[in-house]
């Protein structure tokens, strides 16, 4: 197998990105990682988001991975590795800025006797050759932790052609209502403009997020050279409690979408 086997490397910041995004993000997510260990338990069902909603009642979005070498850029602990892994890809490798979350995906591979070759490394600039991958996947990792002006071109670079790029983070309904506050609920009133959004240094959290609007979200695809596919909204049941994070309650994301997901595909030719 060419992958076994791959050296965990440290990848080095691109240029364009302060260093202080590597940094911030690595340690935060080092910290988080215990709280993940046995939520993020590689289940065989897939559901997204906060609030679990099943990949059934989102409309069946989970790609087609089957014969497929596919990359989960910003893997954590790797759960969607192992979903594509049982749905027939023909390898999988996540890569992660957290050797905390990877230490946890690697014991997870143990326990379900899964190859999975983890890197240790930076999203915006993926330590792989061009045309590497059929699909570039993520929830909630490089869709939110990386600059997506960056981020996104290199993933780009490293599908073959016909290759998809597929993202779930939060939608750009939640982060323009959410409080300042991690544990404060969204509201149903804007609480910034969406004017300018990019990087998110959110006051009780010591990590940096980014999320931009969908008109500039379009540029980012099609300037990579990607042609759009699809825009899946996720919406909570209405009677849902909050969600896992107490981010946003049921009557809340019933009414807006708590999550979106990109499709995006690499020309064939």
């Amino acid at each position: 197998e060419e992958w076994v086997g791959v050296e965990v490397t440290d990848q080095v910041m691109t240029l364009d990105l302060g260093v202080d995004v590597l940094e911030e993000n690595r340690g935060y997510w080092n910290e988080q990682a215990p709280n993940y260990a046995e939520w993020q338990s590689w289940n065989e069902h897939i559901d997204w988001g906060i609030f679990g909603v099943s990949d059934e009642a989102a409309g069946n979005i989970f790609p087609d991975v089957a014969d497929k070498d596919v990359l989960e850029v910003g893997c954590g602990t790797a759960y969607v590795s192992y979903w594509a892994q049982l749905r027939g890809a023909r390898r999988t490798i996540g890569i992660d800025n957290s050797p905390a979350q990877l230490a946890t995906a690697a014991q997870r591979a143990t326990d379900k006797n899964a190859v999975l070759p983890l890197v240790l490394g930076d999203g915006h600039m993926l330590p792989f050759a061009d045309e590497s991958f059929d699909v570039a996947i993520n929830e909630y990792g490089a869709a939110i932790w990386c600059d997506p002006r960056i981020w996104i071109p290199e993933a780009a670079r490293v599908l073959r052609p016909g290759g998809l790029l597929w993202f779930l983070g939060n939608s750009v309904h939640f982060v323009l209502c959410a409080p300042e506050f991690e544990d404060q609920l969204a509201s149903a009133e804007m609480q910034r403009p969406q004017r300018g959004m990019h990087r998110f240094d959110w006051l009780d959290v010591d990590a940096i997020e980014f999320h931009v609007s969908h008109g500039e979200m379009i540029q980012i695809l099609t300037s990579a050279g990607l042609v759009i596919e699809a825009l899946h909204e996720i919406y909570a049941p209405e009677d849902a409690p909050a969600g896992s994070y107490g981010m946003a309650d049921g009557a809340w994301a019933s009414q807006w979408p708590i999550e979106e997901v990109w499709v995006a595909r690499k020309p064939a030719g």
